[in-house]
């Protein structure tokens, strides 16, 4: 039984600030994020996460527009509004091999209450 790891707003805040090795995966509907999405995020729909993950670089590079993030990514964090889709996400992504994943558990919900937007 792995263990979902979580962030929490201020350690999101705090890699957002330093700008690197942070992977941000927003898995709403693009409904959702056309209403607002966290800077730097890429737009990744929760039923799509595992198939996304198992794509070559190449196929990910050239669907996302982005290095596809390596198994061992320090900072691979997904989120969803409240918490729940994140988590999934996460979860596949640690079946698939991705031991750093994380879920942002406030979700966009908390973080734009929280930058006032």
């Amino acid at each position: 039984m792995s263990v979902t790891k979580e962030i929490s707003y201020k350690d999101l805040k705090a890699l957002l600030g330093k700008g690197q090795d942070l992977f941000l995966v927003d898995v709403r509907s693009k409904e959702e994020v056309d209403k607002g999405h966290i800077q730097g995020s890429v737009h990744i729909p929760v039923d799509t996460v595992e198939a996304a993950f198992r794509m070559t670089p190449e196929e990910f590079k050239g669907k996302y527009g982005v290095t596809k993030p390596l198994l061992d990514a320090p900072e691979l964090v997904f989120h969803c509004q409240m918490g729940k889709r994140g988590g999934a996400a996460t979860a596949k992504a640690h079946e698939i091999g991705y031991v750093n994943a994380r879920n942002y558990t406030g979700g966009y919900k908390e973080w734009s209450e929280k930058e006032g937007k």
